[in-house]
């Protein structure tokens, strides 16, 4: 398993192309330096009003697959 942490910090109006499906991958940088690509519809279950803030783990296979996220 891979694990990858990072903060997110996104407004209502940056995530909005994220939730229309506009764009549908999001390009962050780990705490470690790494930068890792997921998709974007894990994000849906943590957008508040306030948009997508928090620290996030994302963790998958060795292959890159079955991707989850949780928050910290």
């Amino acid at each position: 398993m891979q694990r990858f942490a990072f903060r997110l910090d996104l407004s209502p109006e940056r995530y909005l192309p994220y939730y229309q499906g506009s764009i549908r991958q999001v390009l962050v940088r780990c705490e470690d330096g790494r930068t890792v690509q997921f998709p974007a519809a894990l994000l849906i279950a943590f957008v508040t009003p306030e948009g997508i803030r928090g620290d996030f783990v994302l963790t998958c296979d060795d292959q890159n697959k079955g991707a989850s996220l949780r928050r910290r």
